[in-house]
């Protein structure tokens, strides 16, 4: 057969077939016109999933005649002035959402700029254009798109059920709203209002605090988001992060609650997935994952977002640049967070507490408060597991010293300066104690269980998972050292060769320096091959081979060293584990106190290193409540 040209109509609807892969693929178009025209207000509905019929309506600066006529053709569109595809500041440019989404359905178009008199419609079926016509409109444009791949009944096939539609919709519209919070979005499906965000300032170079912009986080995530969330605001090299993470407690069980937006527009980015895993890495198990919603603004000539035809997916001209960037503000973040734990775990508890059935008779009960013996921390002989030898005995190194605590005239337990941890407040020496009630962890009142130490706060009470608890301590401990270089290392018997490519080596001896800082000795041995001499003690008997393979790929991806520092930082947390106070052993009111104390100023204190809460508050008010008292 001969080699011909295809019909427009078919070309059209083979553009469809890749830009609008369903309704939620058309209204995100829409919409993004909408936002690119200047809409203040934007107004969705949907009919039967979208299948019969999608309205967009905004009060955008609308459009000419002249201009509708033309912006149902391919390839037509006002948002290229200088025809540069590495300069987009736009949502849309490709000009081919209204001539694809008419090849395959009923489209039409009705739309006034305000300055004008006259409105002006057109509409499209199946591919066929009309001609434009008088009409009565407000300011802005609507687009009613009817029976939509109708004209391709196969697509149809493939579609959902209508309620799957929905939420995709659903979806579609909350992420745009995220991004654009100085516009009022209003969803309509089937009739009924489904989703509403009225609009709020957007004016964030001017809001450090980055509120407005958590006020339509709230909205859309919900209010446990904005009570659990810390706010982020960093910058490097021109690219600016802005958003906010939810504490390591407040988690999920996939990854669907991570949200992106480069330049206002949502994306799903494998770069930002790993990063934001590598940055919470210390604090989740693998099989949970944290919420964010972060918002990066990169030079345009710094992404590409011509990369997919849906602009689903960008490119980073430096991905290095941009995950240690993401890496490091949500570090330090979750750093500043201090011992904060979500309120989530104390709604939990309290949920566990009410009462369902009253009994029918008293419960006996058994006092276990107390800790009478004299153990300290300091000898850790019954920490010897047996699956890890030698790990107790070097995190012994690291216990936490003893606080100095007294009695005031009154009976009540009180810290003096020389007693407090360091970073604790109240550091004047000359100072007045403090009582141990007004610390954020409250003064220790006794253990149960020979596990959980209860404390007295101001307004509540406190309930600590000692093992749990000190694991962190100990843990951030040995990051101080690994952080600060101070990496024991252990010479190999036989220096063991790594072949690699001529590139791969050369890359890996450039950063030798950084490498040996964290315990892996190594230099070039010939072309394309390394030896190493010495790697990190804390690996013990480590695969060598695996190791300097797995640093080849990091710094081809990522330039960096990150899989070196993680198997470090894992061993750490092995060692920070089974070096703990264990769960069964008893305290003294000194020592469960000086644990309080420590806690209050170590970061991320309070999350275990495997992502479990180390402490639960209740609130007095919350306790009175469970007792009829309010």
């Amino acid at each position: 057969m001969a080699i011909r040209r295809l019909p427009e109509t078919l070309v059209n609807r083979i553009a469809a077939g890749e830009v609008v892969e369903r309704p939620a693929s058309a209204v995100k178009e829409l919409v993004e016109n909408a936002i690119d025209a200047g809409a203040r207000r934007i107004d969705i509905a949907t009919a039967a999933g979208g299948r019969t019929l999608i309205s967009v309506a905004d009060d955008g600066k609308g459009m000419a005649r002249d201009d509708l006529a033309i912006a149902v053709e391919r390839h037509a569109t006002s948002k290229l002035p200088g025809d540069d595809l590495l300069d987009i500041r736009w949502l849309g440019f490709r000009g081919e959402a209204l001539p694809s989404i008419g090849a395959v359905a009923r489209l039409g178009i009705v739309t006034r700029q305000p300055d004008s008199e006259a409105a002006w419609q057109l509409e499209v079926d199946a591919g066929k254009v009309g001609t434009v016509k008088p009409a009565a409109a407000g300011k802005g444009t609507r687009i009613e798109v009817r029976d939509l791949f109708y004209a391709v009944p196969a697509r149809l096939k493939f579609l959902k059920t209508d309620r799957a539609e929905d939420l995709a919709v659903q979806e579609i519209v909350k992420r745009l709203a995220m991004a654009h919070a100085g516009i009022a979005f209003t969803l309509q499906q089937d009739g009924r209002t489904s989703f509403r965000a009225d609009a709020v300032p957007d004016n964030l170079l001017d809001d450090p605090a980055n509120t407005q912009r958590l006020g339509r986080l709230e909205q859309i995530l919900g209010r446990d988001f904005a009570d659990n969330a810390v706010p982020i605001r960093a910058e490097r090299e021109g690219i600016h992060l802005t958003g906010y993470a939810g504490l390591p407690t407040y988690n999920r069980g996939n990854a669907q609650h991570q949200y992106l937006f480069v330049n206002g527009r949502p994306v799903r980015d494998k770069l930002f997935v790993g990063a934001v895993k590598g940055a919470y890495a210390d604090f989740l198990s693998h099989d949970r994952h944290p919420v964010v919603a972060l918002f990066l603004e990169v030079p345009a000539e710094q992404v590409d977002v011509n990369v997919h035809p849906a602009k689903a997916e960008v490119r980073f001209r430096d991905p290095g640049l941009v995950r240690g960037l993401i890496v490091g503000a949500l570090r330090h973040t979750l750093a500043e967070a201090g011992h904060r734990a979500s309120t989530t775990v104390a709604q939990a508890a309290l949920g566990a507490l009410r009462p369902q059935n009253a009994p029918t008779m008293p419960l006996p009960f058994q006092s276990t408060f107390g800790g009478g013996n004299n153990s300290r921390w300091r000898g850790y002989d019954n920490l010897r597991p047996s699956s890890l030898p030698g790990l107790a005995e070097a995190a012994a190194l690291y216990n936490a010293p003893q606080g100095d605590f007294s009695r005031d005239a009154t009976g009540e337990i009180v810290a003096t300066a020389e007693g407090l941890a360091p970073g604790a407040r109240n550091e004047d020496a000359g100072a007045a104690p403090v009582p141990l009630q007004s610390y954020p962890l409250g003064a220790a009142r006794g253990q149960l269980h020979e596990t959980y130490i209860v404390a007295q706060t101001a307004d509540g009470i406190v309930i600590v998972d000692q093992h749990a608890a000190h694991e962190r301590l100990v843990y951030e401990r040995m990051k101080v050292n690994l952080e600060a270089g101070r990496v024991p290392r252990q010479a190999l018997l036989l220096p063991e060769v790594v072949e690699l490519t001529e590139p791969e080596a050369a890359r890996l001896t450039a950063r030798a320096d950084e490498l040996a800082e964290l315990g892996l000795v190594l230099e070039g041995f010939g072309a394309g091959a390394v030896v190493v001499r010495e790697v990190p003690a804390l690996l013990g008997d480590v695969a060598v081979q695996n190791l300097v393979r797995d640093l080849v790929d990091a710094i081809a991806e990522y330039d960096n060293v990150l899989p070196l520092k993680e198997k470090l930082e894992e061993v750490c947390g092995t060692m920070a584990c089974h070096g703990s106070v264990r769960a069964g052993r008893r305290l003294t009111l000194d020592e469960m106190n000086a644990l309080l104390r420590q806690m209050e100023a170590t970061p991320h204190s309070g999350q275990c290193n495997h992502g479990r809460p180390t402490y639960v508050e209740l609130k007095l008010a919350d306790i009175e409540k469970l007792f009829g008292r309010r």
